[in-house]
């Protein structure tokens, strides 16, 4: 609305002005809806992602509408429509898919009508096409976040299945949307090559900061797990599965045991029961039972706890996206070595909490040596990491991120 009134005269014969006073209406939340196929956090860390993505977005003020196939890890307070908190949304994928119900059909019509912008999550699901197809029609845009598969190493796992998916239905998927959603440059650049007509956004993931701020102390994982606070811990913590390279890190064990170097190597988390079998075997083969431990699946404050208790956390993994155990560490205050198969290993390097080394068993021994006996270096990386944390990967400024993205696409939409 605008009012005017005449501006007094400043004397003689001045010409009267007006003074013209504008009253700005608040602009509406944007509304996004995300979709994913099933929210079961034992599925890894896309659904960890999407969580803390939606979670994060929601407090920043956007309008969340999560919709999915199975909603069992979703948190209680999604599901009673909590203020603030996103809206979850399950929807039968079976009879939403082509040839499905109307019905069905008509309710994913009407969730895509209401948003100003449609998140779409990995490039496999088939049900993304669909979406974006009804997207698409009724005139919006969508984003599609890759999550790291089409990174280089996936990419080389299952090929001729994925390059034929590409070329029936996944390219035009990506090619069609805003952008291609990156969690970082090393990503972007690897999986461009997969969607050459496509434009890509890098846009860090947005990490639930809040267990961080005020740590628990390491005494909780050392009572828990009966951590020497006198032998050097080294921890790895994610899923068990051959990917991660906890062969390599067991034979790094082995080697610093022949060289004299007493650790004590601790590793958490649960995935391929086969897998965890044979590096149960590896131990008892090469007598280092005593000083390499199989935890388990570790959670909550006891996670963040035994983070605080290791004295380095190591990650010779094959392939990473954003890599979120690796930011739990520094967020910890514990530094890390690692490969150049995590996407934001050129971050973790540049910011002084992160040794990026070869994925051999070699040369994680001669890093873990080197870290651990040079200990004034060691808490400078401890105190580099979790400040780097707390202020590049800040949840508001992320978001804003995001925000920014939605609005550039809901911008571009518009007739």
């Amino acid at each position: 609305r605008r009012r005017s009134r005449p501006c007094p005269d400043a004397g003689g014969d001045a010409p009267s002005a007006t003074l013209t006073f504008v009253a700005f209406a608040r602009a509406p939340p944007m509304r996004s809806l995300h979709y994913i196929d099933e929210l079961s956090l034992e599925k890894g860390g896309v659904v960890r992602a999407v969580l803390d993505l939606v979670g994060g977005l929601a407090g920043s003020g956007v309008q969340v509408t999560l919709l999915t196939g199975d909603a069992t890890d979703a948190p209680q307070e999604w599901r009673e429509g909590g203020e603030s908190a996103p809206r979850v949304m399950r929807i039968d994928r079976s009879r939403a898919l082509l040839g499905g119900s109307s019905s069905a059909r008509h309710a994913l019509a009407e969730e895509i009508d209401k948003a100003d912008v449609v998140h779409l999550h990995t490039p496999w699901d088939p049900f993304n096409p669909v979406i974006a197809n009804v997207a698409r029609a009724a005139g919006k845009p969508y984003v599609v976040s890759v999550h790291g598969m089409l990174d280089d190493w996936c990419m080389a796992q299952r090929t001729a299945k994925k390059r034929i998916y590409l070329a029936l239905s996944a390219r035009k998927l990506l090619e069609q949307s805003h952008a291609v959603h990156c969690t970082a440059q090393a990503e972007l650049d690897q999986s461009k090559r997969w969607y050459p007509k496509g434009n890509g956004a890098v846009i860090p993931l947005l990490f639930d900061l809040e267990p961080y701020r005020s740590l628990p102390g390491p005494d909780i994982a050392r009572e828990k797990f009966s951590i020497d606070p006198s032998t050097p811990a080294v921890l790895f913590l994610s899923r068990i599965h051959i990917k991660k390279g906890v062969h390599h890190l067991i034979d790094a064990a082995r080697l610093l045991r022949d060289r004299g170097m007493k650790a004590q190597f601790l590793i958490a988390g649960t995935g391929d029961s086969d897998y965890e079998q044979s590096l149960r075997e590896k131990i008892e083969a090469d007598n280092i039972g005593d000083s390499v431990r199989l935890l388990g699946m570790v959670k909550g404050t006891e996670k963040v706890s035994l983070f605080e208790a290791a004295d380095v956390f190591a990650l010779p993994t094959s392939q990473e996206n954003f890599g979120f155990v690796l930011v739990e560490s520094l967020a910890s205050g514990t530094p890390v070595i690692t490969t150049k198969h995590v996407d934001i290993w050129p971050e973790l390097e540049s910011s002084g909490s992160g040794t990026i080394v070869p994925q051999t068993p070699e040369d994680f021994a001669s890093a873990i040596e080197q870290t651990l006996k040079d200990t004034n270096r060691l808490g400078q990386m401890g105190k580099a990491g979790r400040t780097w944390v707390l202020d590049a990967l800040d949840p508001e400024t992320v978001a804003k991120g995001y925000e920014s993205l939605y609005l550039e696409a809901a911008g571009a939409a518009a007739p």
